[in-house]
């Protein structure tokens, strides 16, 4: 060891971001190693190295006894007081043992492992790094394309980007610079594994919070995103302050805002709602643009029957249905969707269904009542009789 190693790791450190403790510990570690291996030492041996100047020695650790059965491990107690007078069985002596020639075959020896302990340090500096990023907005280069596996540069170690969390119909090209969500980041043997999206619905959230500064001060929530990747979304935001509109806020001046996102999504369409504690009225800001006559809360099934004029209905559902599907997922209730005229007829049904039960109870009512003045008359009838046959008796 020299100063010229010592200045080296002093760059590495500036380069790497690797810690110098850690480097230090790596090369006496394998210094250790490389003296067992070369003298098949058996015996307890400590690495010591000088951090100002790079001198290495190596200390032979040897028991104080009163009888030596391994002389490896250790040393009388006569042998001890010649080197110190104050040792005592029991107490560690070490000796200095180092080789001649060890700088030489240390060099060599520890060359692979010193390298492979830097290697293994930088990994985890790494990990540690972007393990902080999870769930958070990064940019990248597109690196290589390979199975329809996107490989993405970001600078000191490359991410993963799958076909799954590839937007469709997206075109990637190498040396294109994109945005994406750090979906995970785990620990493997080659190195940190950085999974990003392109369709996760963190990176719509993250976007507008990079656009949208009431978002990013917390004047502006977003509640909720429905999200159905290079089609169209929806997300819910609610405002903490009376005098901030929330869907202003998002679409910006002209819509610059909103159609910064955009951009960085490739065209795909955004719905920006205000968020509702009452149920219906969030459903109905849900299913914009369409217009909403009426929505029925049903609490204990969890569903909304949503009410719209005719000439609405399609625009309610959406092409294939998504307008409705991203409502739905927006507002986490179950909508059911009907015509103004078929929800008007079914309510006249049950009008004349009720109407007709109440003629029913009329008429039921009406042949009592008319019975009853029958069994009156019956009566009256009857007593003059009865005094008619109780007089001819007599």
């Amino acid at each position: 060891m020299n100063l010229e190693l010592l200045n080296a790791l002093d760059d590495i450190v500036k380069e790497k971001g690797i810690s110098k403790e850690i480097l230090l510990e790596a090369i006496e570690s394998a210094l250790l190693s490389a003296y067992k291996k070369d003298y098949g030492s058996k015996e307890n041996v400590r690495i010591s190295m000088q951090k100002e100047t790079g001198q290495v020695q190596i200390f032979a650790r040897k028991e104080v006894v009163e009888e030596v059965r391994n002389e490896a491990l250790e040393i009388s107690l006569e042998e001890a007081r010649a080197i110190n007078t104050t040792y005592e069985p029991g107490d560690i002596v070490e000796i200095e043992i180092t080789p001649d020639d060890f700088g030489r075959i240390a060099a060599q020896t520890a060359k692979q492992v010193v390298l492979q302990r830097i290697r293994e340090a930088e990994r985890d500096v790494i990990y540690e790094e972007f393990k902080e990023k999870e769930d958070e907005l990064i940019t990248g280069l597109v690196q290589r394309i390979h199975n329809n596996n996107i490989y993405i540069d970001l600078g000191k170690t490359e991410a993963l980007l799958p076909p799954s969390e590839q937007i469709p119909g997206e075109v990637y090209q190498i040396g294109d610079r994109i945005k994406l969500y750090v979906v995970e980041v785990s620990a493997e043997t080659k190195g940190p594994r950085i999974l990003v999206s392109r369709t996760h619905p963190g990176l719509l959230k993250r976007l507008f919070e990079v656009e949208v500064p009431e978002i990013f001060d917390g004047i502006v929530e977003i509640k909720n995103i429905a999200r159905e990747a290079g089609n169209r979304s929806k997300i819910a935001v609610h405002s903490y302050d009376d005098n901030v509109d929330p869907v202003g806020a998002c679409v910006g001046p002209k819509g610059m805002r909103v159609q910064a996102v955009v951009d960085q999504l490739n065209g795909e369409k955004i719905d920006i709602i205000e968020w509702n504690e009452d149920p219906a009225v969030f459903v109905a800001n849900a299913l914009n643009p369409a217009e909403v006559t009426r929505v029925i809360i049903y609490e204990e099934e969890k569903i909304a029957e949503v009410i719209v004029p005719d000439f609405q209905l399609s625009l309610a559902i959406g092409k294939e249905g998504q307008n409705a599907r991203l409502a739905a997922k927006l507002t986490s209730w179950k909508v059911d969707i009907k015509k103004e005229s078929d929800y008007v007829k079914e309510a006249g049904k049950a009008d004349e269904t009720v109407g007709e039960e109440l003629n029913e109870e009329v008429e039921v009512n009406e042949e009592r009542e008319r019975a009853g003045e029958g069994n009156e008359v019956l009566d009256e009838t009857t007593e003059p009789e009865k005094d008619r046959e109780d007089s001819e008796e007599v």
